[in-house]
């Protein structure tokens, strides 16, 4: 995982708490061009509030404290590779999900 990787990773890590009270998550799902792309999981997925949480709370704490991140956005409109290296890892973890039962 390259540097900038981590500092995001632990940015997040300071948001989660606050997502995971209601119920909800964020996921990393990768960065380019300044753009960090989320996930919203949980009871985030699909919220009336989750873009507004991307760009009014993640967003500005990922500005403020990783140097490079110009703007975070969804999962959504993550260019495709950036979406494949992340929809690969889910399908790991799904496997590693299903050997395990």
């Amino acid at each position: 995982m390259e540097a900038i990787d981590k500092q995001i990773e632990i940015v997040l890590s300071k948001v989660r708490p606050f997502l995971q009270r209601e119920g909800g998550d964020v996921e990393y799902v990768g960065f380019k061009d300044g753009v960090v792309y989320v996930n919203m999981v949980g009871a985030c997925e699909g919220c009336a509030y989750a873009d507004a949480d991307i760009s009014q709370g993640i967003e500005t704490i990922l500005v403020e404290e990783v140097p490079g991140v110009i703007r975070c956005d969804s999962v959504m409109h993550a260019p495709l590779d950036i979406l494949d290296p992340y929809l690969k890892r889910k399908e790991e973890q799904y496997k590693k999900l299903d050997e395990e039962k």
